[in-house]
């Protein structure tokens, strides 16, 4: 079985984030990057089937020459071969634009099973994965907590819905899957592991290699423009309401009615 991991390299959750000059995106000078986190759990995911079914993991990521960092350590923690999307045309997409040069890249692999995160923790977008389902033309599911890979091509799913319920039903494989942090324990990268990856070969590839034209990938392609980001401004703080429950409902009220004039 040969298994698709879709990664993204997103700036450190921990760093100090500046908004650039432009004011349409964060500076990344100096910005240290990591692989986003439900990314992590996918390729997981991945490795443990793999190692289930004799399977071959390919990891594909979509970015510019930083990117590598990530893929050699994706490679450093089992994957056997990597897939670099790396063109200036390729930058500043959305998931719509982003979901095409992946399913492009992913339909050349001959995969029966893709994984990706649930969403990233950069843009947030979510729904790179279930666009990359649509162009690939194979059933998938989002947030999902339990994956298990059964005789007779199919997989069983088990999906994380509201009020602590989960939903469990199976997909007919080829299938992509969008799996939720949490769902397993990613591994740590051994000595031995970081040294084979170093030898490990990472695909280069452009639109062009895709069969897609510049203007259907990147911000040439993309359905949402980012016109502007802003770090939150801190408000005028809370307003307590006091007097019995009966008193402040009707402040509360009349509040929302006069002030906020929601009602």
């Amino acid at each position: 079985m040969k298994i698709a991991v879709c990664i993204k390299q997103v700036p450190d959750t921990e760093a100090r984030l500046r908004v650039a000059k432009h004011g349409r995106w964060v500076d990344e000078d100096d910005l240290p990057f990591v692989i986003n986190e439900s990314d992590n759990y996918a390729l997981e995911q991945a490795l443990t089937i793999a190692e289930q079914h004799a399977g071959e993991v390919v990891v594909i990521s979509l970015g510019p020459e930083r990117v590598k960092d990530a893929l050699r350590k994706a490679l450093a923690l089992g994957a056997a071969r990597a897939v670099h999307l790396v063109d200036e045309a390729f930058q500043g997409g959305d998931a719509a634009s982003t979901a095409r040069a992946l399913a492009a890249a992913i339909a050349a692999q001959d995969c029966a099973l893709v994984l990706t995160g649930a969403q990233s923790d950069d843009s947030g977008w979510g729904a790179t994965g279930s666009i990359l389902a649509g162009h690939l033309g194979w059933p998938h599911a989002w947030l999902v907590m339990g994956l298990e890979i059964e005789d007779g091509g199919s997989a069983r799913v088990t999906r994380e819905m509201e009020s602590g319920m989960n939903e469990i039903f199976r997909l007919k494989l080829p299938a992509v899957i969008e799996v939720q942090a949490g769902i397993n324990h990613p591994r740590y990268a051994s000595l031995k592991g970081i040294m084979q990856a170093k030898r490990k070969p990472i695909e280069r590839q452009t639109p062009a290699d895709l069969g897609l034209g510049v203007e259907q990938v990147g911000a040439s392609g993309a359905r949402v423009e980012i016109l502007d980001v802003a770090v939150p401004t801190s408000g005028d703080g809370a307003e307590m309401l006091e007097g019995d429950a009966a008193a402040m409902a009707a402040t509360l009220v009349e509040k929302l009615r006069r002030e906020a004039r929601v009602l």
